[in-house]
C-alpha cells in the first residue's frame, strides 16, 4: 500500500472513535495483548510515564516529554487524537513517525487485523510501541486514550503513573458518578509504581489512597508539594512562580502555553520530574526552564488557547467537555477584545447544555460541525444554545462559519474556535480571506 492507501485503510476499515463513538471502544485488553505478543512485547522494552485524566493530560504529557527531551533523553511521545496529521500521535523528540514506518507496520499486521478485528486505537498503540523499541528510545510519555483501566495503553509498567484530574466525560463508558469515573482512571495505578495525583479534589482523595494502598503504590499529591504563588500572562504564554511547600523554595518559569489551566498542570509536571530525578534521571533545573519555554517547538503541541492569526485575533482551543469549557470561559473573561465571535461545534456524546452554559451570552455565535458522523448537526446545536440565550447562525461547514466570522469581525475583535478537537483540526487559514 502507499501511505495514503494505508491511512485510508486505518481510518475506514478499523472502528474509529472519532467516527463511530462508543462502538469503537473495546472494553478489554485482549486485542492489544494479541498484537503485543505478535510484536514480541514491545511494551516491556522501554521505560515510560503513563498519563491519564479527564482534562490536562495532553498538556501534561507534552511538558514532561519536552523536559526529558531537553535533558538529553531520546523521548517517545504517544498522544491522541491528532489535529491535522495522523502521525502527530506518535513522535520521538518531537519528530513524527515516518510515513514509510506507518505503511510497513500496517502491512506487517494486516493478517492479524483480519483475524481479531482490532480498533484504530489498538493498532496505533501497537504501532507506537513497536517504533519506540525499534528506535531504542530512552523513555516514552504515554497518554491514555480514554479512561485508564481498559485503555489499550494500560499494558505498560511505567516509572510513574499520573492522573491529572477527574471530571464528567464519556459517562456512557466510564460511569455516571465522579467516583466511578475516578476508579476507571485509577486503573492505571500499578503495584509498587508511584502515582502522582495532579489536582486537588477532596471528594476523591480517599478513593485514590485506597487504590494506591491496595497496590502498595506510593502516592504523591502534587498540589501538596508545590503551588503557584504568583503568575502573569501575556498573549503567548505565562510567567509563573512556583513555591515548594516544604522549605518555601521559589522557582520562576516561563511557559509558552498561555492557558490559565496550565497553572494546575505545571505543578503536576514538576512533581513527576522530581520523582524521575529521585529514580536516577539526570534532569537539570536549566533543562526544565528551557523546555517549558519551548514546549510547542520541542513537541509539536498545538490547539490549547493557541493564537493562529492577529488583527482580528483568532484563537483555537480543543476544550470539548464541561471542565474544558469552564477553562475556556475563564480565558475569555481575561482576554482583551472589542467583540467576541465564537465558532463552535460539539459531538453527540457530550452533555451539550452543561458545556454551553458556561459561555457568554454577549458573544456572536456561529454554530457549525466537524465533518464526522459523531458531530451534532449545526441546527440542533443552535436550537440547544438558543434555549439558554446564546444566539447566532448555523453553518454546515466550518469554512462557511469562519468566513462569516471574519467578514463581521473588526481588527480588535476575537474569533474563537472551540468545542471539539475534530473541529479545531479542520481549521485551515489558507481557505479564509482576511
Amino acid at each position: 500500500m502507499t501511505y495514503s492507501e494505508t491511512i485510508e485503510f486505518l481510518f475506514t476499515r478499523l472502528p474509529l472513535y472519532s467516527r463511530v463513538g462508543a462502538a469503537a471502544y473495546k472494553s478489554d485488553l485482549n486485542n492489544i495483548r494479541v498484537l503485543a505478543k505478535q510484536l514480541d512485547h514491545p511494551e516491556k522494552k522501554f521505560r515510560s510515564v503513563h498519563v491519564a485524566g479527564t482534562n490536562g493530560k495532553g498538556s501534561t504529557s507534552h511538558m514532561i516529554a519536552a523536559i526529558l527531551q531537553k535533558a538529553g533523553y531520546k523521548t517517545g511521545l504517544y498522544t491522541s487524537p491528532h489535529l491535522h496529521d495522523f502521525r502527530e500521535r506518535i513522535r520521538i523528540n518531537g519528530e513524527m513517525i515516518p510515513e514509510a514506518i506507518v505503511t510497513a507496520f500496517t502491512e506487517k499486521i494486516k493478517d492479524t487485523v483480519d483475524l481479531i478485528e482490532p480498533s484504530f486505537f489498538e493498532i496505533t498503540v501497537a504501532m507506537a510501541f513497536d517504533w519506540f523499541v525499534g528506535e531504542e528510545i530512552d523513555i516514552a510519555v504515554i497518554e491514555v486514550g480514554l479512561g485508564g483501566r481498559l485503555d489499550s495503553t494500560n499494558i505498560i509498567i511505567p516509572e510513574i503513573s499520573v492522573i491529572t484530574n477527574i471530571s464528567y466525560d464519556h459517562m456512557d463508558l466510564l460511569g455516571n458518578t465522579i467516583q466511578e469515573i475516578a476508579l476507571e482512571k485509577a486503573g492505571i495505578i500499578k503495584p509498587f509504581i508511584p502515582v502522582v495525583i495532579g489536582e486537588e479534589q477532596s471528594e476523591l482523595k480517599e478513593l485514590f489512597l485506597q487504590v494506591a494502598n491496595e497496590k502498595k503504590a506510593p502516592v504523591h499529591f502534587a498540589y501538596e508539594k508545590r503551588f503557584v504563588a504568583e503568575w502573569k500572562s501575556n498573549q503567548h504564554g505565562l510567567e509563573i512562580q512556583v513555591t515548594e511547600t516544604h522549605g518555601n523554595l521559589k522557582k520562576n518559569y516561563s511557559l509558552d502555553l498561555p492557558g490559565f489551566y496550565q497553572l494546575k498542570n505545571i505543578v503536576t509536571v514538576l512533581e513527576v520530574i522530581a520523582i524521575l530525578i529521585q529514580k536516577g534521571f539526570n534532569i537539570s533545573e536549566s533543562a526544565i526552564q528551557q523546555a517549558l519555554k519551548h514546549v510547542k517547538s520541542l513537541t509539536g503541541f498545538h490547539g490549547r488557547w493557541e493564537i493562529i492569526h492577529e488583527n482580528p485575533l483568532m484563537i483555537v482551543d480543543v476544550g470539548h467537555n464541561e471542565e474544558g469549557m469552564k477553562a475556556i470561559a475563564i480565558q475569555i473573561e481575561n482576554a482583551s477584545y472589542e467583540e467576541l465571535h465564537l465558532v463552535i461545534g460539539i459531538v453527540k456524546d457530550k452533555s451539550v447544555k452543561h458545556i454551553l452554559r458556561h459561555l457568554p451570552r454577549s458573544a456572536n455565535y456561529y454554530f457549525t460541525r466537524a465533518q464526522i458522523p459523531r458531530a451534532i448537526p449545526e441546527t440542533e446545536l443552535a436550537a440547544e444554545a438558543e434555549k439558554i440565550g446564546l444566539k447566532g447562525k448555523s453553518y454546515p461547514l466550518l469554512k462557511q462559519a469562519l468566513e462569516a466570522a471574519v467578514l463581521r469581525a473588526g481588527p480588535k475583535d476575537l474569533i474563537l474556535v472551540c468545542g471539539s478537537v475534530f473541529l479545531v483540526g479542520e481549521v485551515n487559514l489558507k481557505e479564509i480571506s482576511f
